[in-house]
């Protein structure tokens, strides 16, 4: 699967929508879809943001991507903006997950990460759409995916230096 749109930004802020100036590219894709170029920029910005912005030094290829569908969107300049990574069940979790969720420096406080995970669940929804979500968050961002009405189940645990929360988002 391998789609891509052109679509201006909508983001929700303080639950208004607002007109974003920056028109961003959507893209979903499974690993054989990816371009070498989508792969390098996908990558440059997980890392990015979880090995050096987060000073986190962790093993950020973790074999997963061969079998995960990927979400992203770039700017006007090719940027990755957002990011996040879909895999199926029984891989990480017993069911599917959302993971590897970013948004780029530049990009943030625009609710661009709000469009992404809502983005992110309606593609997970369609590739298994029988199935609960899991989510092993960062346990400061567990308001922002409860109000994705994702449910607290586990934690805080320690995953890679960085107190996390397991959570689950059942059927709607």
């Amino acid at each position: 699967m391998h789609v891509g749109t052109q679509l201006e930004f909508l983001a929700g802020v303080n639950g208004k929508k607002q007109q974003s100036p920056k028109a961003l590219s959507w893209r979903e894709s499974d690993f054989t879809g990816l371009s070498g170029d989508d792969l390098y920029a996908i990558l440059a910005a997980r890392v990015a943001v979880f090995v050096v912005e987060q000073d986190c030094p962790y093993p950020e290829l973790d074999g997963l991507d061969q079998s995960a569908h990927h979400l992203w969107a770039t700017d006007t300049a090719g940027r990755v903006a957002a990011y996040a990574r879909i895999t199926a069940p029984g891989t990480r979790f017993q069911e599917p997950s959302i993971g590897r969720v970013l948004t780029s420096i530049a990009h943030r406080g625009s609710g661009l990460g709000r469009v992404l995970m809502e983005r992110a669940i309606d593609f997970a929804e369609r590739l298994y759409p029988a199935a609960e979500l899991r989510i092993s968050a960062q346990q400061h961002l567990e308001r922002f995916y409860a109000s994705l009405d994702f449910r607290f189940v586990h934690g805080p645990y320690p995953e890679d230096g960085i107190p996390h929360v397991e959570m689950l988002r059942s059927k709607q």
